[in-house]
């Protein structure tokens, strides 16, 4: 595979915490986007395109062609503007193919009738483990590392890779693995496909909290920091030692604040529900549903 060093813009949500990325052939002018986010107002239920906007600026600006626009899970902390950034660049949309798993599991968590389909069909493209695809003259390569997710998938791009939620900065640690279909076991397995990438592989994150003290956003490392340094899965610990802490971590967290929303849109490839008969559209709130 390509060594070829791609550019990567990001830009990042701090409301959700969030890092989108616009990930550039440096040999031409091809680009994809990857996990992009939708504004949204819970309290008032409205949402918005500023965010989405700033890469479409950015993108104009540089008089990029988007090849794909790329979401490496079904996230549970924003909504996804996949389908607004489609309409404005003609890029398919791309996403791992267990999505199926996924809308299978939240179509019967939230009820959804037989109008929705849980074959992957709302995404223009699925992906396999070891997929190829081009941007441009560069390759990249797809690798499954569920775990935080059945559909989770990490974008090898050149030197660079994009893990979603799979990993966070070294001194932040790894992914909850509490969400249906998660698996503290699997998703350790998952890790090591990554720590398996040449040591000088970049990787950019899709989120930063902020680790205790550390005052700074960041959204990139290697492959052999997260080797050596990450808190929970680096420094050689093994399988059962991070299933425990994993496990034992998950508990005593609380779910996302937009978990609920952003999963009944999210599953859809970024759609909302479609309206009902006063052409309004709604998203449901279950009841001790988690």
């Amino acid at each position: 595979m390509s060594t070829i060093s791609p550019k990567v813009t990001s830009f990042f949500d701090e409301p959700t915490n969030t890092y989108s990325y616009v990930v550039q052939d440096p040999n031409s002018s091809h680009c994809v986007i990857i996990d992009s986010v939708l504004d949204f107002d819970y309290a008032a239920g409205h949402t918005d395109t500023d965010s989405a906007d700033q890469i479409l600026e950015f993108i104009k600006s540089k008089d990029l062609t988007v090849d794909f626009i790329l979401e490496t899970h079904v996230h549970a902390d924003h909504l996804s503007a996949a389908p607004y950034l489609k309409e404005h660049t003609g890029a398919p949309m791309g996403i791992g193919e267990h999505i199926k798993t996924v809308q299978d599991t939240f179509g019967k968590a939230f009820n959804e009738g037989s109008e929705f389909e849980r074959d992957g069909s709302q995404f223009d493209h699925l992906f396999a483990d070891g997929d190829v695809f081009d941007i441009g003259k560069m390759q990249a390569k797809v690798l499954h590392t569920p775990g935080h997710t059945p559909a989770c998938l990490t974008y090898v791009i050149g030197d660079a890779a994009f893990v979603g939620d799979t990993l966070f900065m070294p001194d932040y640690g790894t992914a909850r693995c509490d969400f249906p279909g998660g698996d503290a076991r699997t998703l350790y397995r998952s890790i090591q496909k990554v720590f398996a990438l040449p040591d000088e592989t970049r990787l950019f994150m899709c989120h930063d909290y902020k680790a205790p003290n550390r005052d700074e956003y960041a959204f990139e490392t290697t492959v052999a920091d997260e080797k050596k340094h990450n808190i929970h899965v680096g420094g050689g610990k093994t399988e059962d030692e991070f299933v425990t802490m994993r496990s034992e971590r998950d508990k005593t967290l609380s779910m996302p604040r937009l978990i609920l929303p952003s999963v009944q849109i999210n599953m859809r490839a970024g759609q909302f529900p479609k309206p009902e008969d006063n052409g309004q559209s709604y998203l449901k709130i279950p009841l001790n549903l988690f």
